[in-house]
């Protein structure tokens, strides 16, 4: 199984699930959640970035991996993750070279 897969979390899987076996209709997938259209398709998108992130093969830092999820989901704005990973790769060099 792929390493991206180990990742997701119980609702990723769930939501997969769910829209296996709505066919990949989203519409039918909407009225399962109860939500409208546009919500659901925000939900999908922002899985398919977080699928993106954890199967880049560039992304081998689990911090790294994690903090870009995190934005991917929409859970911390783009911005702040590049904070964050701009603050943790300038203290891994200061650790590195002291």
């Amino acid at each position: 199984m792929e390493k991206w897969f180990h990742h997701l979390t119980e609702e990723d899987l769930a939501f997969i699930k769910r829209f296996v076996l709505a066919s990949g209709s989203l519409k039918a997938l909407a009225k399962q959640y109860n939500v409208s259209y546009p919500t659901l398709r925000i939900r999908l998108d922002r899985l398919i970035n977080k699928i993106r992130v954890l199967d880049n093969p560039e992304n081998k830092d689990p911090f790294r991996m994690k903090i870009q999820a995190l934005a991917a989901e929409g859970q911390i704005s783009t911005g702040v993750a590049k904070e964050i990973i701009r603050a943790y790769e300038h203290e891994k060099r200061g650790k590195e070279n002291g």
